[in-house]
């Protein structure tokens, strides 16, 4: 199994460290991460301006780009191979709900998503990396269980299966106090809280953007409901965001304008 692994919080982060360390166990597994914290980037590509990739002493590569342009570089020519499976995180906080649109940990997932690899994003629940150690843990074990079919694809011994892409949340908890894994949907959030203004020394006027809202839909069968009941949530996710529900309504709206076209 060969496995990259980015992350949004730059190659020095603990979480990586730590999934890196847990993984380099079951699998052969390559680091390309950003230098420098690119929290709530997406899945944004610098077109702008050329990066750069070095080795660290630990022999993890980091770019000066975001992390959706370290999966894409490490898929496109860096590595040289295709990797069977690539892992984000874990992430400094969580991504659930709303949070999945902005995250730069789901954005490196997703990129190699959008290249017909399976990949996970994990994030812990809490900031302060809290029980990282168990985060890591229990990421190696979901891996562990999806290995065989991971495995049989890359040998040949089965057909190549559809891609697939999870968000995971792991509460900060210690072992004995998790419950499990949970398969949930996203809850969503309200919105985020106010743009924080300052006065800069030369009397201009600062905008910081202010965190996130608190959870909205956090019902159960939510990854919201789950992590706080102590479950590792697992949400599989798509990138279709066409409104199906709602094409006919459209389609009339279109016919009518092209009738009066």
């Amino acid at each position: 199994m060969k496995i990259l692994i980015c992350n949004d919080d730059g190659f020095q982060a603990p979480g990586i460290v730590s999934l890196h360390d847990a993984l380099r166990t079951v699998a052969d597994v390559e680091v390309v991460a950003p230098e420098h914290n690119n929290s709530a980037k997406s899945n944004a590509l610098t077109l702008n301006a050329p990066l750069y990739v070095h080795k660290a002493y630990n022999g993890f590569r980091y770019v000066n780009g975001t992390p959706a342009d370290c999966v894409h570089i490490a898929l496109t020519g860096l590595l040289g191979y295709r990797p069977d499976l690539v892992v984000s995180g874990i992430n400094n906080g969580a991504n659930m709900g709303d949070d999945t649109i902005y995250s730069g940990t789901v954005g490196a997932a997703m990129e190699a998503y959008l290249f017909g690899i399976p990949a996970i994003a994990f994030s812990q629940t809490e900031k302060g990396w809290g029980c990282i150690d168990v985060a890591a843990q229990q990421a190696r074990n979901l891996v562990q269980q999806l290995m065989p079919s991971l495995e049989a694809v890359a040998e040949g011994a089965q057909p190549t299966i559809p891609p697939w892409l999870l968000n995971v949340n792991i509460p900060n908890l210690p072992t004995d106090q998790l419950q499990g894994f949970k398969v949930c949907r996203l809850g969503r959030r309200h919105s985020a809280e106010r743009v924080i203004m300052q006065t800069s020394p030369r009397g201009e006027i600062m905008y910081w953007i202010g965190g996130s809202g608190q959870a909205k839909e956090a019902g159960e069968g939510t990854d919201f409901h789950a992590t706080t009941q102590g479950f590792v949530s697992i949400t599989p996710l798509q990138v279709d965001l066409t409104d199906h529900e709602r094409l006919p309504y459209w389609a009339q709206t279109a016919a009518k304008l092209t009738h009066r076209h």
